[in-house]
């Protein structure tokens, strides 16, 4: 499998080359286009509780699409719903992910995609979710909103991130989930909860949030006039 990523950072869209009767597995909605012969097959991923798991706290879908080549091979075009920036990750045994639900767009066969439950250690972002965990070897694609932003941490280097810009980082890193400020700040800052990251590791960030864009977006949508008085 081959892949690289076009027109980005804004509308990016992955071009991804596959050999002879390989397979991908497709966040369902991401395909653009494909070549002559490759087929899909919709499935849940690892059984009936997995998926389950994936779909409710991870904020995916239940079934996960995989398409795969002929026996000639073929190409698939792929984007995430919203604009922004997409990244191809070599995902190796020992170098696991955590991902922000939402930001999953493909991977390998030779990658898991499963919730990340830990009890007191459970990631909840500002929707409640859960991070997804991609652990194996292969490719891994994932999209952000806005641009992605890479920082490198050294060992025992400790870096807050707002959880609406959060796309990925190593799972090796600790981290702690928590209110910026109090709960005045919560409600009149514009700020939620942040993570705070330790190294080693590297951390990726998009430039955007979802969350800033609606709360911006929905005060100033057209208001509907009430009914006429008859």
């Amino acid at each position: 499998m081959r892949a690289e990523i076009l027109y980005r950072p804004s509308y990016s869209m992955a071009i991804v080359d596959l050999e002879p009767l390989e397979e991908i597995r497709v966040e369902a909605g991401s395909m653009v286009s494909m070549t002559e012969d490759v087929t899909l097959k919709t499935q849940m991923e690892g059984g009936l509780l997995r998926s389950l798991s994936r779909s409710l706290f991870g904020g995916e879908s239940f079934f996960m699409n995989v398409y795969q080549a002929p026996n000639f091979g073929g190409q698939i075009n792929l984007a995430p719903a919203l604009p922004g920036d997409m990244m191809i990750l070599e995902v190796r045994p020992q170098d696991t992910l955590l991902v922000q639900g939402g930001s999953y767009v493909a991977s390998s066969m030779g990658i898991e995609i499963d919730t990340k439950w830990g009890g007191a250690r459970t990631f909840f972002a500002s929707e409640g979710l859960i991070m997804l965990r991609g652990s194996g070897a292969g490719l891994l694609l994932l999209s952000s909103y806005g641009a992605i932003h890479p920082v490198d941490l050294a060992p025992g280097q400790k870096y807050t991130v707002d959880t609406g810009h959060l796309v990925a980082f190593s799972e090796r890193m600790e981290f702690n989930v928590r209110r910026i400020g109090g709960m005045r700040s919560t409600l009149f800052s514009g700020e939620g909860l942040v993570v705070d990251l330790t190294g080693p590791g590297r951390v990726y960030m998009q430039t955007r949030s979802e969350d800033a864009f609606l709360s911006w977006l929905a005060p100033n949508m057209p208001q509907q006039p009430p009914p006429a008085q008859s």
